[in-house]
C-alpha cells in the first residue's frame, strides 16, 4: 500500500512561483515514475511533469516546460514541484501520483490511467 500526499499549494499572482511537495508513506517506496498531474473546474485531468524514480530522465506537459522542474528527493521520498512564471490557466488541483508499470527506463508515462497511487491534491490558484 502507498499513499502520497501533496502540500505546497496556495493562493499566488500571475508571475509568481511555489514550489508543491509529494511525500510518500511507508518503508520502501520504489516506483518507476512519480508524476504530478493537475486538474481544472470542468476540464480533464492533465499530465504536468513526471520524473524516473532511478536515472535522470523527465518529462514536461506543453503548457508548462519551461517554466516548471520536477525534481526528487530518494532518501526522503519526496517529489517537488518548482513552478515559476505561473498564469491564471494553471489554477487547478494538483496530483501526484506513482507510475509501477513503466518498465522502460527512458519511457515517462502521461495517461492518467497509467498511474497506480495518487494522492489528495492540493490546490494551485493563480489570480490575474
Amino acid at each position: 500500500q502507498v499513499q502520497l500526499v501533496e502540500s505546497g499549494g496556495g493562493l499566488v499572482q500571475a508571475g509568481g512561483s511555489l514550489r508543491l511537495s509529494c511525500a510518500a508513506s511507508g518503508r520502501t517506496f520504489s516506483p518507476y515514475v512519480v508524476g504530478w498531474f493537475r486538474q481544472a473546474p470542468g476540464k480533464e485531468r492533465e499530465f504536468v511533469a513526471g520524473i524516473r524514480w532511478h536515472g535522470i530522465t523527465t518529462n514536461y506537459g506543453d503548457s508548462v516546460k519551461g517554466r516548471f522542474t520536477i525534481s526528487r528527493d530518494n532518501a526522503k521520498k519526496t517529489v517537488y514541484l518548482q513552478m515559476n512564471s505561473l498564469k491564471p490557466e494553471d489554477t487547478a488541483v494538483y496530483y501526484c501520483a506513482a507510475d509501477l508499470g513503466a518498465v522502460n527506463p527512458k519511457v515517462i508515462r502521461t495517461s492518467i490511467r497509467e498511474y497506480d497511487y495518487w494522492g489528495q491534491g492540493t490546490q494551485v490558484t493563480v489570480s490575474s
